[in-house]
């Protein structure tokens, strides 16, 4: 598809909404060849920045450092939120990572539509401005506080959603142990990591009624599940409501 030219950018996010895949540094290096060979600008989602509990990407230039495309392509737009790997959410606040290279690099068709050829200003004036200028100063002060204090190695954003992982296990379980399957459960043959999100269904039902896999291309049935809007102590209830499913709806 690239090589016909007509695509100048590439979105995803990872890890995955709502799949929880998380790309491997294998496949971020086959992106960014294919980024480098066909001029392709990659725009990388990191707003579950080092949610992959399968590793500790939380200290600051230490080893294993968070996946991404970077390492591999100048074509590449990063994106921080603040909402989930920094609990900081509802402010809408969050960052964006421009390489050099590309930020300096001239686009003569943006100037119609950002007043700037050069990436970077049509990017900042043309877009940032307009559609986050109402984001408050103690916001963007609370967020640079933040990172820098995990910078700084005094507070380490991993402990607090840790618990989003542990919730997951204990949700999958749950489902699993009812009837229901993790519709999305290996990650390049592994099993899916514990985290924010899991997709999971029931023999001979869709996703039509849900939160649906569909909406999001899927080639499987299947619904999300957030592990953020339920409380530990729910999760027994949950446990409970699945059963009763089970026991109405029997497997054939």
């Amino acid at each position: 598809m690239l090589s016909k030219g007509n695509i100048h950018s590439m979105l995803y996010s990872n890890p995955n909404n709502p799949t929880w895949v998380c790309l491997t540094d294998e496949e971020l290096r086959i992106i960014g060849e294919l980024a480098n060979k066909y001029d392709v600008i990659v725009m990388e989602d990191l707003a579950y920045f080092g949610m992959d509990f399968r590793k500790d990407y939380s200290h600051p230039g230490v080893e294993p450092y968070q996946p991404t495309v970077g390492k591999y392509t100048d074509n590449y737009i990063l994106m921080i939120s603040s909402s989930k790997a920094f609990s900081y959410a509802g402010e809408r606040c969050a960052i964006i990572g421009i390489s050099n290279k590309l930020a300096s690099r001239h686009y003569p068709d943006l100037k119609a539509f950002c007043g700037q050829e050069v990436f970077l200003r049509a990017i900042l004036f043309g877009a940032l401005h307009p559609l986050s200028s109402g984001t408050s100063h103690s916001a963007q002060y609370a967020l640079a506080a933040v990172m820098k204090a995990v910078n700084d190695g005094t507070y380490c954003y991993r402990d607090d959603v840790l618990e989003y992982g542990r919730k997951a296990k204990l949700m999958k379980k749950a489902f699993t142990e009812n009837g229901f399957y993790i519709t999305y459960d290996e990650d390049c043959g592994e099993p899916i990591a514990d985290g924010f999100y899991f997709t999971f269904c029931y023999p001979g039902f869709t996703g039509a009624d849900g939160i649906s896999l569909d909406t999001c291309g899927s080639t499987k049935q299947g619904i999300r599940a957030c592990t953020s809007l339920i409380q530990r102590e729910e999760i027994p209830i949950l446990a409970e409501r699945l059963k009763a499913f089970a026991l109405d709806h029997p497997v054939k």
